[in-house]
């Protein structure tokens, strides 16, 4: 669901009176389709202006378009609650969750991404000289991993863990290279510059986000929007890996499926590294 994915992609940067909000509004989704601006401020506890600011925040212009669209989207979609505490005294549980929430990350990222974009992403990469993956922090993994992947297929595919090397390969780019930016608030201020450099060298910058309002999806020239459950376990993790790497491993399949020699690549690569094996 759209506007779920979106009260997620925000939760990070909401006051403490939205999340009140916020928090109902995900665990009461049925309640809130029949409750006015007014009944919605009295059960969480809030004001009518901190209901208000939370829907504008959400990308509605009050309280009556964001109940429009939860109930279209949950004719679209009708889904079990995912609910109950993580606890070692109850594993069988907690891992039921856990998998329930990772599977509707992933299954929420596929269904906000565009087709056309995704294509459009697909011919800039296979024509790019170099792509660059650009990372901070958590989300540097999924880099390494996008680099490691494009390698295997024969496309020359650059990333780092330190951000001054970041820095340094951003500027070796050329006109037309590629730069895929991860990050989950698409704010910081180092990809951010990054992408900047990209950009004036004439370089093609992908970004992929929590949110598509986010300062680095709007600098990008295309937008992959990742979605993320986290909050359900814990508050203030930053983000979750999962729907990126989901995300690369999509381009990595469909780049296989793309490029003529990216089999005969593969197949190279195993091959050297076949004797390491037991």
């Amino acid at each position: 669901m759209q506007t779920i994915n979106n009260i997620y992609a925000i939760y990070p940067e909401l006051f403490e009176a939205e999340k009140k909000v916020a928090d109902f509004v995900i665990a009461n989704q049925n309640d809130v389709l029949e409750q006015t601006v007014s009944e919605l401020a009295a059960a969480t506890g809030t004001s009518v202006a901190t209901v208000v600011r939370f829907c504008k925040k959400c990308g509605c212009t009050g309280f009556h378009q964001l109940k429009i669209q939860i109930a279209r989207e949950m004719l679209d979609e009708a889904k079990e609650p995912l609910k109950g505490e993580l606890s070692v005294n109850n594993m069988d549980n907690s891992l039921q969750i856990i998998m329930k929430n990772k599977i509707e990350e992933i299954e929420q990222t596929f269904k906000q991404i565009e087709g056309k974009v995704v294509a459009d992403v697909i011919k800039k990469i296979l024509t790019a000289k170099t792509v660059l993956f650009a990372a901070m922090g958590n989300t540097i993994p999924a880099a390494m991993d996008g680099a490691y992947k494009f390698n295997q297929l024969g496309i020359t595919a650059l990333s780092a863990p330190i951000w001054e090397t970041q820095l340094a390969l951003g500027r070796t780019l050329k006109e037309n290279d590629v730069i895929i930016a991860i990050s989950a608030s698409g704010a910081s201020r180092h990809l951010l510059e990054l992408a900047d450099i990209a950009i004036s060298k004439g370089a093609i910058v992908v970004a992929i986000t929590n949110h598509n309002k986010s300062p680095l999806a709007q600098k990008g020239d295309y937008h992959l929007t990742t979605a993320t459950r986290e909050i359900l376990f814990i508050e203030k993790v930053s983000f979750t890996r999962i729907p990126a790497l989901a995300i690369i491993e999509a381009l990595f399949l469909l780049l296989l499926t793309e490029k003529q020699d990216a089999a005969s690549n593969i197949n190279g690569h195993e091959q050297l590294v076949a004797p390491d094996k037991i």
